[in-house]
C-alpha cells in the first residue's frame, strides 16, 4: 500500500480503516465529498472509493486531507475503526468475503446508512457463531493425542472411578425398579427410557455414521434393527445416548469435551449394565475365593469382554485393592485406548501419547492373537518395571479383530483364576533389541532387499472429523429424521 508506514514495528495499515477515518473525520466536520475533494485537487467519486476501501491514498492525497480536516497524519492511520459503526461495517464486510459465509449462497448485503446498527450486530454475531461452530471439536492428531494423554492422568488419579456417575446409575436404576441382581432385561431397558421421557425405535435404515439418533423435538431413541449394530450392544448404544441427557452434556466447545462426554457417556452405559451394588460383592467374593475373572463378570451380566474389562477396572482399585492396567489393540498390536495405574509402562512418543504406539509383541496383548486359547488366554510376562500377570481375550467383528486385556501386577495373581498358567514371556521394551529389531539372522538375509509398503495408518494419523458430532454426516442425519417424523 502506499501509505506502509517506514516504522517495521507498527502494524500494517489496512485502507479500509484509512477510509473510514477518513470519512468519520469529514462527516464530523459537516464536510461533503465535492468540498474535501476540491480542497485536495482530488475529484468526489476517487474521494468516495478511497474512504469506501476500494482505492489506496496515496501520501500526497493523505497529507492533504489531513490539512483539510486538521488532524494529524498518524491519526488517519491509526490501525482501529474510529467507531463501532465502523467496526461492525468492516467486520461484515470481511465476513461476507469469507468462502464459509459465501457458502452460504446469501446476496451481498451493504452495510450503508439505511442498516441499523442493531441489524449489523446481529448479522456480525450470526457470522462470528457460525465460524466457532465451524472450528468446534476440529483437532490434529496431536491435539486429539494430548486430549487422550490428559483424560487418561486424570482417570489414573481418580483411580478409573468416577463416584458421580455412580451414584446416577443407581438413582436411574433405584427409579426403575431394577431387583439388584443379574442382567439387566429389555423391560428394564424400555423404563430406564421413560424414565428419561424417551420412546424407542428400532429401524432399518439408521444414518451409517451412527449408532444412535435421538429426536428431541419427539422425544424418540432410534437404533439398530437386531441384536448388534456395527459391534455395539444396542443396550450399551441405548444407555450412552440416554447418559449424554442424565449427564446434562451440551454441544462440546472441543475435542477435549467432546472425549470426556463420550468416556462419560460410556461409564453411565457400563455402570447401568454391570450395576456397582451388584458387580461389587461378586467380585470381592470372587477374591475372596481366589477366583477373580473378567469372564464371570461378562458372563453374569451378559456384556461384551471389552465392557467387563472396563468396568473391571473401574472397580478394582476403589473396591478389591488392586492396581491394575488395560489396553485395547488391534492385530498388529497398535494401541486404540489404555489405562494403568499399577506401573506397567506403555510405548509413548514424545509427548506421551500412546494412541498409535506398537505394543511389545511378547504382551499378552499381542501373544493373543498367536496361540490357541479358551475362553481367555493368561500369561506372565517379565518386564523391567517388574512382573505382570495378564488376561486378554480377541474379539473377532466383520470390521477385523481386537484383544482387550486386563493385568496386574504378579504378586496380585494370586486373587485370580488362571494364575497357575505356564505361558511366561519376557519384555525388555523398549530396549528396541527387545522386539522392535529384526533377529540378527533375518537382518543379515534381508536386510536392504525387502521394500515393504505401509497400510496407512488413517485413525491416528488423519484430523480429527469437525463438528460437535464428530465425524456424524448431519444430512443423512436431518433427512433420516424428517422420513421418520412423518404423522407424528
Amino acid at each position: 500500500m502506499s501509505v506502509t508506514p517506514a516504522d517495521p514495528d507498527r502494524p500494517e495499515v489496512d485502507a479500509r480503516v484509512v477510509g473510514q477515518r477518513m470519512k468519520h473525520e469529514r462527516q464530523s466536520r459537516s464536510l461533503t465529498l465535492a468540498q474535501v475533494a476540491d480542497a485536495v485537487g482530488s475529484s468526489p467519486s476517487h474521494l468516495s472509493q478511497v474512504e469506501n476501501g476500494h482505492r489506496e491514498p496515496t501520501l500526497r492525497l493523505l497529507g492533504g486531507v489531513a490539512r483539510t480536516l486538521g488532524v494529524p497524519v498518524e491519526h488517519l492511520l491509526r490501525p482501529e475503526p474510529p467507531s463501532q459503526r465502523a467496526a461492525l461495517e468492516l467486520a461484515l464486510e470481511r465476513a461476507q468475503a469469507d468462502p464459509l459465509y459465501q457458502a452460504l449462497n446469501l446476496p451481498p448485503l451493504r452495510a450503508n446508512a439505511k442498516l441499523p446498527t442493531v441489524a449489523l450486530e446481529h448479522l456480525v454475531g450470526l457470522y462470528e457463531e457460525l465460524r466457532r461452530r465451524s472450528e468446534r471439536v476440529v483437532a490434529t492428531p496431536e491435539e486429539a493425542r494430548a486430549a487422550n494423554r490428559e483424560l487418561r492422568e486424570d482417570m489414573r488419579a481418580r483411580d478409573n472411578y468416577f463416584a458421580g456417575i455412580e451414584r446416577l446409575a443407581d438413582e436411574t436404576l433405584e427409579a426403575v425398579g431394577y431387583p439388584g441382581t443379574g442382567a439387566l432385561t429389555q423391560r428394564v431397558l424400555l423404563d430406564v427410557a421413560a424414565h428419561c421421557d424417551f420412546s424407542l425405535r428400532y429401524v432399518r435404515d439408521l444414518p451409517p455414521s451412527t449408532r444412535s439418533v435421538a429426536d428431541l423435538r419427539n422425544r424418540r431413541i432410534y437404533l439398530g434393527q437386531g441384536s448388534w449394530t456395527g459391534g455395539h450392544d444396542t443396550r450399551s448404544v441405548l444407555l450412552q445416548a440416554l447418559g449424554h441427557f442424565l449427564l446434562g452434556h451440551g454441544e462440546p466447545s472441543g475435542f477435549a469435551e467432546h472425549l470426556r462426554q463420550r468416556t462419560e457417556a460410556n461409564y453411565f452405559a457400563a455402570a447401568v449394565l454391570m450395576p456397582e451394588r451388584a458387580l461389587v460383592p461378586l467380585l470381592q467374593k470372587a477374591k475372596q475365593d481366589r477366583a477373580l475373572s473378567v469372564e464371570d463378570a461378562r458372563d453374569v451380566f451378559g456384556v461384551s469382554d471389552e465392557m467387563a474389562a472396563h468396568r473391571f477396572t473401574n472397580v478394582a482399585t476403589r473396591h478389591l485393592d488392586l492396581p491394575v492396567h488395560f489396553v485395547r489393540t488391534d492385530e498388529a498390536g497398535r494401541i486404540y485406548k489404555a489405562y494403568e495405574n499399577d506401573g506397567v509402562v506403555f510405548p509413548a512418543d514424545l509427548d506421551g501419547a500412546i494412541e498409535g504406539q506398537q505394543a511389545c509383541r511378547f504382551w499378552a496383548a499381542r501373544r493373543v492373537f498367536t496361540v490357541e486359547h479358551y475362553p481367555g488366554y493368561q500369561q506372565y510376562t517379565d518386564t523391567p518395571q517388574g512382573t505382570y500377570f495378564c488376561w486378554s481375550q480377541q474379539v473377532v467383528q466383520p470390521s477385523g479383530s481386537f484383544a482387550v486385556t486386563v493385568g496386574v501386577p504378579y504378586l496380585e495373581s494370586r486373587w485370580f483364576r488362571g494364575r497357575d498358567t505356564p505361558a511366561r514371556t519376557e519384555s525388555r521394551c523398549p530396549d528396541p533389541t527387545c522386539c522392535a529389531d529384526p533377529p540378527a539372522p533375518l537382518a543379515r538375509r534381508w536386510s536392504r532387499m525387502a521394500w515393504p509398503s505401509a497400510r496407512a495408518q488413517s485413525h491416528v494419523l488423519a484430523a480429527v472429523p469437525p463438528g460437535a458430532f464428530g465425524g456424524v454426516d448431519l444430512t443423512e442425519v436431518y433427512a433420516f429424521l424428517d422420513r421418520h417424523a412423518e404423522g407424528v
